[in-house]
């Protein structure tokens, strides 16, 4: 091989070596993907306190002791929403979900023929409190696993109380309002008294153990 020849080849060698370091260096600056700072999906795990004590859980707010001055007229209002799958007139047929004339006071899955979901059927010796129904509303996927029912809850407490003011009404004989012994039980526990009330709960699982 002459000497021109070798010259030529490696001259070669080197504008391919070359550019394909260039070609390397503009496809990072034109396709640059950054780390994202969280995962797409966030998977959501229960959160703890220190030393492990699990957080309580969102609970719904206690209505009981608006219900004596809650709008019924709004109520009635709010009602017409829930009529696309409920019906509530005495005698009515159910729809989507059932006839609810009654319901307060009424125990779970009780209307005949309707096709409860499993986790109502499994409540069904269980009365319909004004208490249950607020909780209810507020979610019910979370007060009853499983359930048809596909309404994301009812967050106000104020206009929970007012539905619940008027479904009161829709009864041949209105269950009573709430008496001040179960106001006072729906009501939330103070935070000194919950408190208080872990760390006993802790001693006597210890003991359990032993």
């Amino acid at each position: 091989m002459s000497g021109m020849e070798f010259n030529k080849l490696f001259a070669a060698a080197l504008v391919a070596g070359a550019s394909a370091m260039l070609c390397g260096f503009v496809a990072k600056q034109i396709i640059h993907v950054e780390k994202p700072h969280e995962n797409a999906f966030k998977i959501e795990v229960s959160e703890t306190e220190a030393g492990g004590a699990p957080v309580a859980e969102a609970v719904a707010e206690p209505v009981l002791a608006l219900l004596a001055t809650a709008d019924v007229a709004k109520g009635q209002g709010i009602a017409k929403v829930c009529a696309a799958c409920h019906s509530f007139g005495k005698g009515e047929p159910a729809r989507v979900g059932p006839n609810l004339w009654g319901i307060v006071g009424a125990k779970h899955a009780h209307s005949e023929g309707f096709a409860y979901s499993d986790g109502l059927k499994a409540m069904h010796d269980k009365t319909w409190t004004l208490a249950e129904l607020n909780t209810f509303l507020w979610n019910p996927k979370k007060y009853v696993a499983g359930t048809k029912m596909t309404y994301a809850g009812m967050k106000k407490p104020e206009d929970r109380a007012a539905i619940l003011a008027w479904l009161r009404t829709q009864a041949d004989s209105p269950v009573a309002l709430p008496s001040e012994a179960e106001i006072a039980a729906e009501a939330p526990k103070p935070a000194a008294d919950a408190a208080t009330a872990a760390p006993e709960a802790a001693k006597d699982a210890a003991k359990d153990k032993k």
